[in-house]
């Protein structure tokens, strides 16, 4: 796909953008932006990373904090509903702990593996115990989440020459399996002397299977209930008096849920030391003090507080915009100064956030008081982020809305660079927010839909968007930025490839006349113009349009285009005995692999077979055993969809393996070969290149018995999930296998990798480069 250099740092950098992300689709639109909105991409990416600030009263946990300090557990869990303190305690370790600390406040954005995984890995970098490095390589675009960036992580955790405390904030924001199968994989290489505390609402899913080899300590509502002493202490820093018996009260109504606590000291300052008044005829406790909170306020506070909670951060001019009033600033000073829950994100005081369990009540208030002005205020904000150059957060709040219109035309101007910054998840969540139906009606967001099928191997996806696009019409400037819809569907055409190479050279070179010299999909359509003429047997004429298609990417930033575009270059120069050339375009290629961080891109896999074969040239079959392997374990994304460089990867691999004397795995890429040409049988030189290769294969039959063979897609699919402590039937729930299956194909990666166990079976297959770094 084509598309400009993408940020690749954390969920924060990427929604809010990043000065030195030259080029990013998301920056700040400075002409509109109010003095306050430059700040927040770095605000928030401090609040996220920083152990926040102490409230004024809060009751010490000194007792639970030196339980799990000195306990020698790795892993300690605070697992309770909002409202009983986890978040401070987790700060107050902080504050007092003497190793280094890795804080981390978790977020619905984080509900993505690779999303997740970059968040931890700036954590421990910001801790001064990272190399400078680690971020790149876990949040490289494209990169194989569970195969590779959760093994580089949890490589360099379990090295750290420190010990050091991981605090994970707001653990229930990670829900998705995907992402807990990562996490756990990190939380397994957690060292002895350090520990990874997790805060959460809800169960911790990793806790289970650490407890068994009691290193696991966990904290849960019992222990972080307040007692009457805790109350007297909250009404003190109020400055509320009340007895110890009117204390031991209040503390059992509330059941020592210490937020209760905390209203009712409010609520007893607003009634003038009347703390017998919070305790009410209502025994749901926490419901009285949350009304009494809000319906004790002015009728504009209690209007403001609602309607803002739609807003995740709030300052003075966006609640403006959103409320279509005035001194939102001033009102939010007052507010904070009540303790209505709202904190400051800055030391300015420009930007705040509601507590996360206020917010929800709030919400709940105005679902329940005003549900017909939900979407407008969404709508309001989506405005106000999109002209201060925020589309992203535009986006999430128009997701609330009913415009699928702007929806899906933002989601088509966002998909690329938010699929390039490698948080597939992400682009896969507004896909699903939006609806089939939605795309259906946007043929250009359609093409994108099929392009991440065809680029993340998922043939289902890429053949049911294939037939509704080849079914569409579209009249306009798609919102992708290309210049036409026909144009962009016919690129699609030509890379699926569905009807040989004389119709995709005609595809191709339709859409090469339609795009301008400037647009982001004219290096794509050189690209795929010159791997038409290579089908087609011409190669000279081929050589042109991908030097030209390279150049052009260069210009747009369109880093995996130049990346198959020299490599297919830099084999040519080799089959015409031209070494040099063939170095110096591999050299490219390699290097815009390595600076992009896009390893386990499809386009990416030619690069690696050609140096394999330059290294075995030059005598070095330790280094093209390397890059073989580097192509060899990320080769199931090159499916029949994209089959010119599915069949043309396979057929340069299994030449190098037959050259190295490793007949066997020769034999099974052609196998391969065969089910992707069953599929696709129109594939022009390559059908003839592959059954002169069989040949050559069959004529060494003495060879055929020696030899190891390789893992299949399906077992280099079911490789990455042996690190983590799923099931083989969990594993199949993932893989949407049955558990049968799963079991044989563990049986014959043992068999292949020459081990017994799962643990004999990572440790292997990371040795010989088929998983981590």
């Amino acid at each position: 796909m084509a598309g400009g250099p993408a940020p690749a740092g954390t969920a924060a950098e990427y929604v809010f953008g990043s000065a030195a992300d030259k080029g990013s689709a998301v920056t700040v639109n400075s002409r509109h932006a109010s003095p306050a909105v430059p700040e927040l991409r770095q605000l928030l990416l401090d609040a996220k990373f920083s152990v926040p600030q102490p409230r004024p009263g809060g009751v010490s946990r000194a007792g639970l904090i030196e339980a799990a300090r000195s306990s020698g557990c790795r892993i300690v869990g605070i697992t309770a509903p909002a409202g009983y303190g986890k978040s401070t305690l987790l700060a107050e370790w902080a504050r007092v702990e003497d190793r280094p600390v890795a804080w981390v406040s978790l977020d619905r954005f984080d509900d993505d593996p690779a999303t997740l995984l970059t968040s931890l890995a700036a954590a421990y970098c910001r801790a001064g115990l990272g190399s400078a490095e680690l971020v790149s390589d876990v949040a490289g675009r494209g990169v194989s989440v569970l195969g590779r960036a959760a093994p580089r992580l949890a490589s360099e955790i379990r090295a750290s020459a420190v010990p050091f405390v991981f605090m994970l904030d707001d653990l229930h924001e990670v829900r998705s399996p995907a992402c807990h199968d990562v996490l756990g994989v990190v939380i397994s290489a957690i060292p002895p002397g350090s520990q990874l505390t997790a805060g959460s609402r809800s169960e911790q899913p990793h806790l289970p299977r650490f407890l068994v080899s009691g290193d696991v300590l966990e904290f849960g509502v019992g222990d972080l209930a307040l007692d009457a002493a805790g109350a007297r202490q909250i009404f003190a820093q109020a400055q509320v008096s009340v007895t110890p018996e009117l204390a031991a009260e209040v503390t059992e109504r509330a059941e020592g849920w210490p937020a209760g606590l905390y209203l009712a000291a409010v609520i007893a300052k607003q009634s003038h030391g009347q703390a017998r008044a919070v305790t009410g005829e209502d025994r749901y406790v926490a419901d009285y003090l949350y009304r009494e909170a809000l319906t004790g306020q002015p009728k504009a506070v209690q209007r403001f507080l609602r309607r803002t909670a739609v807003l995740e951060q709030l300052c003075g001019p966006l609640c403006e915009a959103v409320l279509g009033s005035s001194a939102a600033a001033m009102q939010l000073r007052r507010i904070e100064a009540r303790s209505l829950f709202l904190t400051p994100l800055d030391g300015q005081r420009q930007w705040y956030r509601y507590h996360a369990l206020y917010r929800e009540f709030l919400l709940g208030e105005l679902r329940r008081t005003e549900p017909g002005i939900i979407m407008t205020l969404h709508q309001r904000a989506a405005d106000w982020y999109e002209s201060h150059g925020f589309p992203a957060l535009a986006l999430e709040h128009l997701l609330h809305t009913d415009d699928s219109d702007r929806s899906v035309r933002l989601t088509a101007e966002l998909c690329l660079p938010t699929y390039m910054a490698g948080q597939l998840s992400t682009v896969q969540r507004w896909l699903a927010a939006l609806g089939d139906a939605n795309i259906a009606r946007y043929p250009p967001l359609a093409v994108l839909a099929c392009w991440e099928g065809v680029l993340s191997g998922d043939t289902a996806k890429a053949e049911r968007w294939a037939a509704v696009v080849d079914a569409a019409s579209f009249e306009g400037e798609p919102a992708s930025g290309a210049a036409s819809f026909d144009s962009v569907r016919a690129q699609l055409r030509a890379g699926m490839c569905a009807s040989g190479p004389e119709q995709m050279v005609a595809d191709a070179a339709f859409s090469l006349a339609q795009e301008p010299v400037w647009s982001p999909w004219r290096g794509e359509a050189l690209w795929l113009l010159g791997e038409a003429y290579l089908l087609a047997g011409h190669l000279d004429k081929a050589r042109d349009p991908l030097i030209e298609a390279s150049a052009a990417s260069a210009a747009t930033g369109n880093a995996d285009t130049i990346v198959i575009c020299e490599s297919e270059l830099a084999w040519l120069a080799m089959e015409r005995g031209d070494w040099q050339e063939a170095a110096d375009r591999l050299a490219v290629a390699l290097a815009t692999i390595d600076e992009n961080r896009i390893h386990d891109y499809v386009t990416s896999l030619l690069a690696f077979s050609g140096a394999a074969r330059l290294s075995l040239h030059r005598g070095d079959p330790k280094e093209a055993h390397r890059q073989l392997t580097r192509a060899m374990r990320a080769r199931l994304s090159a499916t029949y969809v994209l089959p010119f460089v599915a069949v043309r990867l396979r057929l340069q691999l299994a030449r190098m393996y037959l050259a190295l004397a490793e007949p066997a795995t020769a034999r099974q890429l052609l196998r391969e070969i065969d089910d992707i040409v069953s599929r696709r049988p129109a594939l022009g030189t390559l059908i003839d290149e592959a059954r002169d290769f069989r040949d050559v294969v069959a004529s060494r039959a003495a060879s055929r018995a020696t030899g190891t063979l390789p893992l299949t897609p399906a077992e280099l699919r079911l490789l990455p999930y042996l690190q983590t402590h799923l099931t083989a039937e969990k594993i199949a729930e993932r893989l949407f296998v049955s558990k049968h299956t799963v079991k044989a194909e563990l049986r014959a990666m043992y068999r292949k990798l020459g081990v017994s166990s799962r643990d004999d079976a990572v440790q292997r297959a990371t040795a010989i480069g088929l998983l981590g770094g």
